[in-house]
């Protein structure tokens, strides 16, 4: 399992992805699940990804080597939108879907396969979407800022009351690094380090790319205030005036 989030902002992206795969308690490893491709000054793509690793490693490849799309081979590196880069994506994975599931299914095991894409491509606007393992996708828009697959409902409460539209970058990392910290402390399949990714409207290039492992210090802060600040949140409140036998 795992835990990706993007988030779409008036400002620009956020990304965040962990880095745990497992296969049993005897099987995990770290692999990033963050992909970007950059060309300055034309455009900055950024895929995470989530599901079977193979799976989501072989649709990576497929999009590094071109996929057909509307009678022409194309890669992330020259579709002229983020619509058609999206279609391109949702391409990929059903071409892998036609390639492996009959084997996968022979074995009992599912096409477990979703991504998020975005980025911008100059003379277009930043965008976010959300592919599915059916290939079809959603974008998130000014009233639904953000997007996640993998463990979701950990940590999604707190993008649901703090994310908007108008939230600043600064301020989106640290709810984003809240809301992953939310998922590592309940659901051990999801693990450090994590992967950071800024991208500021209109730039063209990465703001910021980081790994924040266990001993990072922004990382032990954040976990450290939000936890004091539940419960003192928590304590503040009045008791109940029920009766209690």
């Amino acid at each position: 399992m795992t835990y990706c989030v993007g988030l779409f902002l008036e400002e620009g992206l956020v990304f965040l992805s962990d880095t745990r795969t497992n296969a049993g308690v005897d099987h995990i490893s770290t692999f990033s699940k963050m992909q970007v491709e950059e060309v300055a000054g034309d455009r900055v793509l950024t895929i995470l990804s989530a599901g079977n690793l193979a799976i989501t490693q072989a649709v990576w490849s497929r999009l590094q080597e071109g996929v057909w799309l509307n009678g022409e081979r194309h890669t992330l590196r020259n579709v002229p939108n983020l619509f058609h880069a999206a279609q391109l994506v949702g391409q990929a994975v059903r071409d892998v879907y036609a390639a492996d599931n009959p084997a996968l299914a022979q074995q009992g095991i599912g096409f477990d396969c979703s991504l998020l894409l975005g980025g911008q491509i100059s003379g277009a606007p930043h965008r976010l979407f959300l592919i599915y393992a059916t290939g079809n996708f959603i974008e998130a828009t000014a009233d639904t800022p953000f997007l996640q697959i993998g463990e979701i409902k950990y940590g999604k409460p707190i993008l649901d009351r703090g994310v908007t539209f108008a939230t600043l970058l600064p301020d989106a990392i640290k709810l984003v690094l809240i809301s992953m910290d939310g998922t590592l402390r309940s659901n051990l399949t999801v693990g450090l380090p994590v992967d950071l990714l800024l991208y500021r409207r209109d730039t063209l290039h990465v703001a910021l790319r980081r790994r924040i492992a266990e001993d990072d210090p922004y990382l032990l802060m954040v976990r450290a205030n939000w936890s004091r600040a539940l419960r003192e949140a928590y304590q503040a409140m009045p008791r109940p005036d029920w009766p209690l036998a």
